[in-house]
């Protein structure tokens, strides 16, 4: 079940919502829980033994880590991490590495059929349970004592497809808070939230993608090879701006329905193709999982506290699990390794010569990025990334963009003003014109659906990641 579907929007959401708003009290979390097991279960039970074993695992572990004050606690952690680390593992990258050595060694051995389709959202409910382990030995954060809610906290549904990987240590309070955790002022403002992130996904994303697969579907299509040098940049210009309204959009459905629930999450997005450097980029691009990796990963090796060879290690092997974590595909950890070398350049080369700029580093930026995302989708069908470097920096002719500019131009020249600050800005225009903003509300709501009903409820890009 995706956000933007007929059968959550009008089956699922109202029936969740309504019987979560009657129940009183923090019986809300077991309502939570329970939604959160259908929703998770909607298209089968056949992962749920999984999960379920992952979460007394680690229900277990910070129950230990909690009350333990001596010897034995880094031996849990280290064992709590390994179980739900392996879990991720052996589930998305099984058949990985199985490929890969039959590539490197012709042994001839069979994939396993049933890890073809990864259990849902296991990136990131993963990414939550080490989180939280790591935290309560840290004694950053208390350990749950209620499994109901340590439950509802791993397989919220708000979260459950694409993040973002939010924290226990941010809904620990909303978890254990009864009377008042459900306003008016939230609910109104969640609605908002989720309609504006629907409207990213169904109206911007899935249009503008449309272009992208234009050009490279294999049936039907232009034909990568067949394109121009100005056409493959516009194409993956398109990517790029389906890939951000696609992610951006589910992340603030998620937040919406969050906030509706009465949880504040903290913003995924922050205007990211708006960003000054590549370093600027990734604090405004999947804001939890950098942080992840920057609080789990990068500070316990070291982080900045050590030599300039040890930081560069610590980076490579951040940004080269940061690709893996994307895909088990070569080219995620290309790409991994792509931004690793352009950060490394940042902040030992360009620091200086960035903050002095005036405007060209946006276009700086913006450069390295959308190629970056050309890297990033080269092991889509069609788009092998031999093929597309060629295009890109080899003028060559082929199909001209014109015809691609007049049916599309509409649409990317939204797409890149709803990339700015302008549509907030304008928004927070209308705080005090009550009838406008209503009307504008009720207008994106109503052709959000419409769009919603005309497709086929497309699942978002990050859900196979």
């Amino acid at each position: 079940m995706v956000f933007n579907s007929v059968v959550f929007l009008f089956c699922f959401l109202p029936l969740a919502l309504l019987v979560y708003y009657l129940v009183p009290g923090k019986g809300k979390n077991a309502v939570l829980l329970l939604e959160s097991l259908i929703f998770y279960c909607w298209t089968g039970i056949t992962w749920l033994p999984l999960i379920a074993v992952l979460i007394a695992v680690n229900y277990l572990a910070g129950l230990f880590l909690g009350r333990r004050k001596g010897g034995g606690r880094k031996l849990v952690l280290v064992l709590a991490v390994v179980v739900s680390a392996a879990a991720l593992i052996f589930f998305k990258y099984t058949n990985f590495l199985i490929d890969t050595l039959n590539q490197i060694a012709g042994l001839g051995l069979s994939s396993l059929s049933f890890l073809s389709v990864l259990p849902l959202g296991i990136s990131y409910y993963i990414f939550k349970l080490i989180s939280y382990v790591a935290d309560v030995y840290t004694r950053k954060i208390e350990p749950e004592k209620n499994l109901i809610d340590f439950s509802a906290y791993v397989l919220f549904f708000p979260q459950l497809i694409v993040g973002p990987i939010v924290r226990y240590r941010d809904m620990a309070q909303t978890l254990h808070t009864g009377k008042g955790r459900c306003t008016l002022q939230k609910a109104e403002d969640g609605a908002v939230q989720f309609v504006f992130g629907l409207a990213k996904k169904v109206i911007l994303a899935d249009s503008i993608g449309m272009l992208w697969q234009d050009i490279i579907a294999p049936d039907g299509g232009v034909g990568l090879a067949n394109a121009s040098t100005p056409l493959a940049w516009l194409g993956i210009l398109a990517y790029s701006l389906q890939l951000y309204f696609d992610f951006a959009g589910y992340s603030e459905m998620s937040n919406g329905l969050s906030r509706m629930m009465g949880f504040e999450c903290p913003a995924n997005f922050n205007l990211p193709y708006m960003a000054t450097s590549i370093t600027d980029f990734w604090r405004r691009w999947h804001i939890s999982l950098s942080m992840w990796f920057r609080d789990y990963v990068y500070i316990p090796l070291g982080g900045n506290r050590c030599s300039k060879g040890r930081q560069i290690l610590n980076m490579l092997v951040v940004w080269a699990l940061t690709g893996f974590w994307h895909g088990a595909n070569w080219n995620f950890l290309c790409w991994g390794l792509y931004y690793f070398v352009l950060l490394v350049i940042e902040k030992y080369l360009l620091r200086g010569v960035l903050q002095k700029g005036r405007g060209w580093q946006r276009v700086y930026t913006l450069f390295f990025v959308v190629l970056g995302w050309g890297i990033f989708t080269a092991n889509a069908a069609g788009a092998p990334l031999g093929l597309l470097m060629s295009r890109l920096f080899l003028p060559q002719g082929g199909v001209s963009p014109l015809y691609f500019l007049r049916n599309y131009g509409v649409l990317l020249l939204l797409g890149c003003l709803f990339s700015t600050s302008l549509p907030g800005w304008l928004w927070e225009k209308t705080r005090r014109i009550l009838p406008l903003r209503l009307l504008l509300f009720a207008g994106v709501m109503l052709l959000s659906i419409a769009f919603v009903v005309a497709s086929t409820g497309s699942t978002a890009l990050y859900a196979d990641f």
